[in-house]
């Protein structure tokens, strides 16, 4: 299934990173904050002069967007304006 965003969103997927205590523990997603930080997958049409496309790693706001699961996948799809930053390896 292909689903693409509509106006100011982008699709995105949460990067989750495995999370453990000092003493070796691995923490439970439920024991975890929300990521942040994403990868875009599908991009609407952006009106503004934004620098992003498909593949890029962004920060995003804590709350936002619609979680959406797509074959078994976690997705958001967020307002392009709820992208704080974007993140250069």
């Amino acid at each position: 299934m292909t689903v693409k965003p509509l106006g100011n969103r982008l699709l995105i997927k949460p990067i989750t990173e495995e999370k453990k205590t000092e003493g070796g523990i691995v923490l439970p997603d439920s024991a975890k904050e929300k990521p942040q930080k994403a990868e875009v997958i599908q991009i609407g049409k952006l009106e503004d002069d934004y620098d992003l496309k498909i593949g890029d790693k962004v920060i995003f706001s804590k709350y936002a967007g619609t979680e959406i699961k797509i074959e078994d996948e976690d997705y958001i799809i967020i307002d392009v304006d709820d992208v704080l930053a974007k993140v250069e390896e």
